[in-house]
C-alpha cells in the first residue's frame, strides 16, 4: 500500500497500469472527512475514532493531508507522530500525504491515495485535512460524510459561517466540550442552522452536533459520534445521495487527471517558438491574448 500510493504521489508512469488493476476492487469503503480550524483536535479525534471502529472489527485507513516543508516538499508535522497508539496494528494503514500547495486542504494525490485504501480492504477511511484555515471545503466533494471540528473559545464558528464551511457539514463536532464555552458554541451553531441554507430543504439531513473531549479514553462522546455517523450513512443509502456524490467524487477525478494532463502538454509547449511568436505579437500589439491563447491549445 505504501509503495503503491508513493506511485500515485510521484505521478509514475505505472499509474495507469496500477489503476486498471485497483478499479474492480474499489468502491467498498466508507470516507469520512474531518476539516475545521488549527488547534481544534482534529488528529486526536481521528485517534479516538480509528479506536472506535477497530473495537467494531472494521478495517481502517487514515490519509492525514500536512502542510508541506518548503525546502523539501514533504509533510511538515507528520500525523503518524501522534497516532503512535494504532501504529503497530495490522488492522491500521496511517499515510501523511503533503499538500505541496494544493489548496483547499487537501494533497492533489488524495482522490488516487483514497482508491488505494479502497482496493485494499479498508472500511472506512478518514481523510484529515490541513487545518489552515475556512477555506478547507475541498473535502467536502471526496468524502461521504464531512465532520466539522469546532472548540469552545477560539472565536471561529462565525468566521466559519462567513466562509461557508458550515454548509459542507454532514455532522458538527464541538471538541474539547470540557472547557467553558461548549454549550454556547453548541448554541451557536444551532442559530446559524436555523437560518436555513441547504440542510433546510425538505427531506434533507439536518447535521446533528455532538460534544466530544477526544483526548479521554472514557465519557469522551466518540460512540454517540460513531451513532450520528452510521446515521448518516444509512440515510446517504437510502435516500441514493451516496451514489449521487460517489458519481461526483469520479467526476470530478476524471476531470482532474484530464486537466493534469492538458497541463503536462502545455508545459511542452511553454519554451517553444510558437508560443514565444505569439507573445511578442501581443506585446506589440498585434494580437490579442484570447485568439493567441485559442491558436496555441490548437497545436496541443
Amino acid at each position: 500500500m505504501a509503495r503503491l500510493i508513493s506511485l500515485v504521489e510521484d505521478a509514475s508512469p505505472l499509474l495507469r497500469e496500477v489503476a486498471t488493476a485497483l478499479a474492480p476492487h474499489t468502491g467498498g469503503a466508507r470516507v469520512l472527512g474531518l476539516t475545521g480550524p488549527p488547534g481544534v483536535g482534529k488528529s486526536t479525534t481521528t485517534t479516538a475514532l480509528v479506536r472506535a471502529f477497530r473495537a467494531a472489527g472494521r478495517r481502517v485507513g487514515v490519509l492525514a493531508v500536512d502542510p508541506s516543508s518548503p525546502f523539501s516538499g514533504g509533510a511538515l508535522l507528520g500525523d503518524r507522530v501522534r497516532m503512535q497508539d494504532h501504529a503497530g496494528d495490522p488492522g491500521v494503514y496511517i499515510r501523511s500525504m503533503a499538500s505541496r500547495g494544493h489548496l483547499g486542504g487537501l494533497a492533489w494525490a488524495t482522490p488516487q491515495a483514497l482508491r488505494v485504501l479502497d482496493a485494499a480492504g479498508c472500511d472506512v477511511v478518514l481523510v484529515e485535512t490541513v487545518g489552515v484555515g475556512q477555506s478547507e471545503l475541498e473535502v467536502a466533494s471526496l468524502a461521504d460524510t464531512t465532520l466539522v471540528l469546532l472548540a469552545p473559545g477560539m472565536g471561529d464558528g462565525v468566521q466559519a459561517a462567513k466562509a461557508g464551511i458550515l454548509e459542507v457539514a454532514d455532522v458538527f463536532v464541538v471538541n474539547k466540550a470540557d472547557r467553558d464555552g461548549a454549550d454556547q458554541t453548541v448554541r451557536d451553531l444551532r442559530s446559524m442552522l436555523s437560518l436555513g441554507g441547504r440542510h433546510s430543504a425538505a427531506g434533507a439531513w439536518r447535521p446533528p452536533i455532538v460534544k466530544t473531549v477526544a483526548a479521554r479514553d472514557r465519557d469522551n462522546g466518540v460512540d454517540e459520534l460513531v451513532a450520528r455517523l452510521d446515521e448518516h450513512a444509512a440515510w446517504l443509502a437510502s435516500s441514493g445521495e451516496r451514489e449521487r456524490r460517489r458519481l461526483e467524487r469520479a467526476t470530478r477525478e476524471v476531470e482532474a487527471i484530464a486537466v493534469a494532463g492538458l497541463r503536462e502538454r502545455m508545459g511542452d509547449v511553454g519554451g517553444s517558438a510558437a508560443l514565444a511568436a505569439l507573445a511578442a505579437q501581443v506585446a506589440a500589439g498585434e494580437l490579442d491574448p484570447y485568439t493567441a491563447a485559442d491558436a496555441l491549445v490548437a497545436q496541443l
